[in-house]
């Protein structure tokens, strides 16, 4: 049966590929290393990505290495997730409507002792895949204009490994270690009146970060959750040819250069979540995180990196009438989450609000599951120099959960 399921996985995965139309990716991943990536595990996604609190008990929660500390003795966990997002960016003068396709996270847990459990995941941190075409910008100091036009791709991955370890029945404490690397590469034309200016860059990437959390158990219905994110430096380097055409005449000014570029820096992030239980049946998990941009004193030629707040609501609801029967084992999921954005462009900031509503539906009668969920959400706003995009996601994760280790009592 376990045999089907990964086969399930793979045709869930190709039919979401056959929807992709574009790679394109948000044209706010111009900026930095691209628009930093949201890859929730199991259930998540449906419940606003909020969990900070939730245990791993049933799945695998990346919001919070402590989670580990109460991972199922002798379970084996598994988990792969895909989306498939439908956007439409609108500008004050036009629209335009793109479908993507992304892989989210391959990941797999699995208890150390009875109270310690261990994880590893890969899943992309950001995106930087993007296509802009004569975006009309002002000159600095200047009453006149430039166009921009702009096509990018790339990101950066990030390859977790997570240990968590639970002192008694109440308190369970985590540590996580990100290995980012990867590569963006953009094209960039600059038109100043008749003078063309052609910018073509590979910028390599690499660094570590380090996520402490824990997770304390004030009642058997009620549990809070702090998390801290610390700040990391992201080693950079590129490779850079410049042309420019002018009165027809061609002029090479780098033919690829190779060259140190100043590091990105990944901020301080200091979080919170809570989980409260009621009757049983209904669940609901609220989470606060604080990321300090403004301490990375960084900033980019088309905007500034800002402090960012974000706020995230969720609550699963499952019958728990008679397990025997498949719906009343059926967990029912919503949310939704707020964020103020990381970035601020002439003085506006990069907003994104989102609401999402899911399923966990079971296989056979183990702690495997398939979630589905749904999701529409706003990102930026129509202004000057903004973008707004409305989209659609839909998210499917497969959960596999395996029992190991336990002798036959039947021969």
């Amino acid at each position: 049966m376990k045999s089907k399921i990964i086969y399930l996985c793979g045709a869930i995965l190709l039919s979401l590929t056959s929807f992709s139309q574009s790679i394109s990716s948000s044209p706010y991943s111009l900026y930095g290393v691209g628009s930093v990536y949201e890859s929730d595990f199991g259930i998540l996604p449906s419940i606003g990505s909020s969990g900070m609190a939730l245990p791993s008990d049933t799945f695998i929660n990346n919001l919070n290495p402590a989670s580990l500390g109460f991972t199922s003795l002798n379970h084996f966990m598994f988990d792969i997730g895909g989306r498939a997002i439908a956007t439409t960016y609108q500008s004050s003068s036009r629209s335009e409507k793109r479908n993507n396709f992304q892989f989210s996270h391959l990941a797999f847990a699995f208890p150390l002792t009875k109270n310690s459990g261990f994880s590893l995941a890969l899943r992309p941190y950001s995106s930087g895949a993007f296509k802009i075409s004569n975006l009309k910008l002002p000159i600095e100091n200047s009453q006149e204009y430039y166009y921009l036009t702009a096509v990018g791709s790339g990101g950066l991955n990030n390859f977790d490994f997570s240990y968590g370890y639970r002192f008694g029945k109440k308190l369970s404490v985590g540590l996580s270690g990100s290995v980012l690397f990867g590569s963006t590469a953009d094209e960039r034309n600059f038109l100043i009146q008749n003078t063309l200016t052609t910018v073509t860059k590979k910028t390599s990437y690499n660094g570590l970060r380090a996520t402490l959390g824990a997770q304390y158990k004030i009642d058997s219905t009620f549990t809070i959750a702090p998390v801290i994110k610390l700040p990391a430096q992201v080693k950079a380097s590129k490779v850079q040819s410049v042309e420019v055409i002018a009165d027809e005449v061609i002029t090479t000014v780098q033919s690829n250069v190779a060259s140190d570029v100043d590091d990105y820096y990944m901020p301080l992030e200091i979080g919170v979540g809570f989980s409260k239980r009621f009757k049983n049946n209904l669940n609901m998990t609220l989470d606060y995180e604080k990321s300090f941009w403004n301490g990375t004193n960084q900033s980019e030629l088309y905007g500034n990196f800002v402090n960012q707040d974000r706020f995230a609501l969720g609550f699963t609801y499952r019958a728990k009438k008679d397990f025997r029967k498949y719906w009343d084992r059926v967990q029912y999921a919503m949310g939704a989450n707020f964020d103020n954005g990381y970035l601020e462009v002439d003085g506006k900031r990069v907003n994104n609000a989102a609401f999402s509503i899911g399923l966990s539906l079971p296989i056979e009668n183990t702690l495997t599951t398939l979630n589905i969920s749904y999701s529409y959400g706003q990102k930026g706003r129509i202004a000057d120099d903004l973008i707004k995009e409305n989209y659609h996601k839909l998210s499917l994760n497969l959960s596999l959960d395996g029992i190991w280790f336990v002798k036959r009592k039947i021969e």
